[in-house]
């Protein structure tokens, strides 16, 4: 109970300012229903970017940034006709980012960014993409359980990597669809590396990515947990966020847990799992200064990172490098 009041306490400021900013609602929320700047991916910067897609407008007042959540119907349109711009809708980061790669291969102009809470940049499959991953914010990854579970809620990353090697009889673990960004980064921080079969996979055979239907399971979404047994991935800024009502509240009966001592809850820069959260867009769009993406994005007058507050009332952390441009593919 005390680290749950430490976490009330915490977000007591969100919940304040959520009296008085409105939660932004997805796909877009209000006209125009076609924008500029159409992004996917992440489900842990979703609501935050919904929030800026109501804020930040051009010179004539008109909203240019459309942010579609990660569930919801199985396609998006992203641009009005005739453009060919219906996509399936990506449903984590990685997806997002493909998404806007098969767009800017195939030069149709249907999506503009991505959100993305892992940068993997080096990765091969990025390679000659030339994307730029710019920083906005700063976030903390952690551990979730039930408010009736009897796991503790501290744990440090050995007893972690024992229960995803199901070595700890009675808990099962489990992780968000395979390619999102939540997933990579838990199971890389806990010298795992992840593939398509790593849920059931010998040696995790406890591990589950899927519900009792078959569905993949999505990120930050604390309905997941089904049973007092169950442990989940779980990032700190949209509970947050969800628990103080500033974002659409899913967390369910889920309660966070803390990794060597520190919790997450604090939005402590030195957490375990601390990470920064990315808008992934075209590199040549990036370095244009005269692009709506650069002014937008990039440099830390742009127009993402210049509504701080914003950033802050969704529960993260204000990034020291937001809008950078360095990370980029090769």
């Amino acid at each position: 109970m005390r680290k749950r009041n430490v976490l009330l306490a915490a977000g007591a400021c969100l919940a304040a300012l959520a009296l008085t900013v409105g939660t932004a609602v997805a796909d877009p929320n209000g006209a125009p229903q076609f924008r500029e700047l159409a992004g996917v991916g992440a489900q842990t910067t979703q609501d935050v970017m919904n929030s800026l897609s109501d804020t930040i407008k051009d010179s004539s007042g008109t909203k240019i940034i459309a942010s579609y959540d990660n569930a919801g119907s199985p396609t998006i349109t992203t641009k009005a006709p005739p453009a060919n711009c219906t996509i399936t809708r990506p449903n984590q980061g990685g997806s997002g980012t493909d998404a806007l790669v098969a767009s800017l291969d195939a030069n149709n102009g249907c999506v503009q960014f991505a959100r993305a809470v892992t940068d993997d940049s080096k990765s091969t499959k990025r390679t000659g993409k030339n994307l730029t991953y710019i920083p906005f914010a700063i976030d903390a990854l952690t551990y979730a359980i039930r408010s009736d579970s009897t796991i503790p809620k501290d744990l440090s990353a050995a007893d972690l990597t024992a229960i995803y090697n199901c070595q700890v009889p009675g808990i099962q673990p489990l992780l968000g669809v395979f390619g999102a960004g939540n997933r990579t980064f838990f199971l890389q921080k806990l010298g795992f590396t992840d593939s398509a079969t790593f849920a059931g996979s010998p040696g995790h055979e406890c591990v589950k990515d899927t519900d009792s239907s078959g569905n993949p399971l999505l990120a930050n979404d604390g309905r997941l947990l089904t049973a007092p047994n169950q442990l989940v991935t779980y990032s700190s800024a949209p509970y947050l966020a969800q628990v103080n009502g500033v974002g659409p509240d899913i967390h369910g009966k889920a309660i966070l847990g803390s990794i060597n001592g520190i919790s997450p809850a604090i939005l402590n820069n030195n957490s375990f799992m601390s990470r920064e959260v990315f808008n992934v867009v075209s590199t040549p769009q990036a370095n244009n200064s005269s692009s709506t993406v650069n002014k937008v994005f990039v440099g830390p007058s742009s127009s993402v990172c210049s509504n701080s507050s914003t950033i802050q009332r969704f529960g993260f952390n204000i990034d020291p490098n937001c809008g950078s441009t360095a990370i980029h593919t090769n």
